[in-house]
């Protein structure tokens, strides 16, 4: 599949399948895979804790510190880190109301070039239309409500499924 879902496969016409790292193909020139499905250098990271702002910070900590191992620096750090933190807040506060009965799950891809973070939690959800827009003047001055904001000004991409208790979301690593 090409770059947005297109089956365009250029004017060379259909390519063969590539192979996976290690198989027996030859010219292959594809991507290593490795067995559990990372590329090299990539790392993944699961967590699944209970609606603690203590064990999410400690999510987020790992999280930072796989992606400044991998090369996140400067304006790219500084995004992610607001973005994971207002994510893991929302997700404990506004999702789960702070009911240590239910649980944050956080799965994060790592690599040099990005990182993939899928954040849910247990609460009812919210429909991301309904959120009342924080730069409003009538919003200006209230103390809270900026977080799905800052999340989709510093993330590449962000996404809300699942009725709104699932945030998919994506920080290229320009290198900054």
């Amino acid at each position: 599949m090409g770059v947005g879902g297109s089956k365009r496969q250029g004017e060379r016409g259909p390519q063969k399948p590539r192979g996976r790292a290690g198989a027996d193909t030859p010219g292959h020139r594809g991507t290593a895979i490795a067995a559990n499905g990372l590329h090299p250098g990539e790392e993944k990271l699961v967590f699944d804790f209970p609606s603690d702002y203590e064990q999410g910070h400690d999510c987020q900590r790992r999280i930072l510190e796989s992606a400044e191992k991998r090369g996140f620096h400067g304006e790219s750090f500084f995004a992610l880190r607001i973005a994971l933190e207002e994510a893991l807040v929302n997700a404990i506060r506004h999702g789960n109301q702070v009911d240590p009965r239910k649980n944050v799950h956080v799965e994060a891809r790592i690599s040099p070039k990005r990182v993939d973070i899928v954040v849910e939690d247990q609460g009812p959800g919210f429909d991301r239309a309904s959120v009342p827009d924080p730069t409003a003047v009538e919003n200006l001055e209230k103390c809270s409500g900026r977080g799905i904001l800052l999340i989709e000004s510093y993330m590449s991409k962000a996404k809300w499924d699942r009725g709104g208790r699932r945030l998919r979301m994506v920080r290229e690593n320009r290198g900054e």
